[in-house]
């Protein structure tokens, strides 16, 4: 792999680090969690995937699933984008990604994680999707616990 193309990726990924998380905004949490921050919870919970599931597996997928977001941002059921329209945005964000990494079979792989998720084609895949709405309501019991902000309306 071109170390051309893995510095401008890791530039990419730093998005992650630095685009907060919507919904936590718009509930008015005045330091909301980043992306990063999310896949980083969802990672360390995918180790902990039972024993009939791949956990590597589980720990790829939660560790890309939204690894889009660093191009599109963190689209929500309020922002007014209908789900095709979010998956055609973030389909798009991930072939750009690819490109970006060469078409290697390590940007094919990456891509293959995040279309398996996106489209729960594995007992792996359904897994973490739920994994990511229990870390959802993680953090939300978090928030509310440490501010006494209501943040129930993310799940509206």
């Amino acid at each position: 792999m071109n170390p051309k193309n893995v510095i401008q990726f890791a530039h990419l990924i730093e998005e992650l680090k630095l685009k907060k998380r919507t919904g936590w905004i718009n509930s008015g949490i005045e330091l909301p969690e980043s992306i990063s921050d999310h896949m980083h919870r969802m990672s360390l919970l995918a180790l902990l995937a039972p024993p009939t599931l791949n956990k590597s597996r589980c720990v790829e997928i939660a560790s890309t699933h939204d690894i889009a977001e660093s191009i599109v941002g963190d689209i929500t059921p309020f922002d007014g984008i209908s789900k095709q329209e979010k998956h055609s945005l973030e389909a798009d964000a991930m072939t750009r990604i690819q490109d970006m990494l060469g078409n290697t079979e390590h940007a094919k792989h990456i891509h293959e994680l995040w279309l398996e998720y996106e489209n729960c084609s594995s007992d792996e895949a359904r897994f973490v999707k739920d994994l990511d709405k229990v870390e959802m309501l993680i953090q939300a019991f978090e928030y509310e616990k440490s501010t006494l902000l209501d943040v129930g309306g993310v799940f509206l």
